[in-house]
């Protein structure tokens, strides 16, 4: 799919939000209007946005009810907060009054014409057009920092087979790894020449926020094994996944990622209901730029 296409497809998402900022607008319902699934739409809308969908939409609702009642002086402050999606004035002044500090009515009362022009600079057409520029900007960069620093193809992986820690949340994954390797060298499995380390991702950022989010720390085996308490087996089932190689930092993961969704759904393949994965070639910490080489891998259809 061509940059243009993206470009179309999400420029009509945006222009869709704005056209129904009093609807429901569900994840579903937006992915659908840009003909993106779930799961690729939201990776790629937040990266573009920096924001996560809901918080974009309540700005979105906040900031267009205080251009109306900056401008729209005829409309009462029910009909404006009736028209982008509130269900009752407790919830728009709550709402109201935590993104800029002061409650709708003495918003409207309080508004200087200075202010009242700034409001009319990024109204719609203003707003509509900076989104769409910076994600013009957003998509390029990513298509060009990914044709040079990642290597993407699809492979079929073999069944593996692995010995785990459970990580909830993002910052106590290297707290898991600890708990893996200690058992290992107890097992005397580690350290050894070719060990692969593979982090496991059992919930998805789109639904769980990064400190509940549960990461399965994995070290890959010759054989399963049974094992109880901290340490415990998982199998990846064999089959056809992206694979996006990449000598990257921490700070890029999720540029990886975000590029390689992009990939899968630019070449129409579906992604298959099991966990995405990451393997490890190298230590990061042994590295003098604090690289890691990394398999980035996605099951799909």
């Amino acid at each position: 799919m061509s940059t243009e296409e993206h470009i179309r497809r999400i420029l009509k998402v945006f222009k869709y939000i704005e056209e129904n900022l009093a609807s429901g607008l569900s994840l579903e319902k937006l992915a659908s209007v840009g003909a993106y699934s779930p799961f690729h739409f939201h990776r790629i809308f937040r990266y573009i946005t920096k924001e996560p969908l809901a918080q974009y939409i309540s700005r979105m609702r906040i900031e267009r009810s205080a251009f109306y009642l900056a401008s729209k002086k005829e409309k009462s402050i029910k009909e404006i907060y009736l028209d982008f999606g509130f269900s009752s004035n407790t919830a728009f002044s709550k709402a109201f009054k935590k993104h800029y500090g002061i409650s709708p009515s003495e918003f409207r009362r309080k508004t200087p014409e200075k202010y009242r022009n700034i409001l009319l600079k990024n109204s719609k057409n203003g707003q509509h057009n900076l989104v769409f520029e910076e994600y013009i900007c957003t998509v390029n960069e990513l298509k060009n920092w990914s044709e040079m620093n990642l290597k993407i193809e699809i492979r079929e992986l073999p069944e593996m087979n692995l010995a785990c820690a459970m990580s909830i949340g993002v910052a106590n994954v290297e707290k898991a790894y600890g708990t893996l390797i200690n058992w290992a060298i107890q097992q005397k499995i580690f350290p050894k020449e070719n060990t692969k380390m593979i982090s496991v991702y059992h919930d998805s950022f789109k639904t769980t926020l990064p400190d509940k989010v549960r990461i399965h720390a994995g070290i890959l085996l010759e054989k399963p094994i049974t094992t109880d308490g901290e340490i415990f087996s998982e199998t990846l089932a064999s089959g056809r996944y992206i694979v996006g190689n990449a000598e990257v930092t921490l700070h890029d993961f999720e540029k990886v990622w975000t590029s390689l969704f992009l990939w899968m759904n630019e070449n129409g393949y579906t992604f298959r209901r099991t966990f995405p994965f990451e393997i490890y070639h190298n230590n990061y910490k042994e590295h003098p730029e604090g690289k890691m080489q990394v398999d980035f891998c996605i099951p799909i259809a």
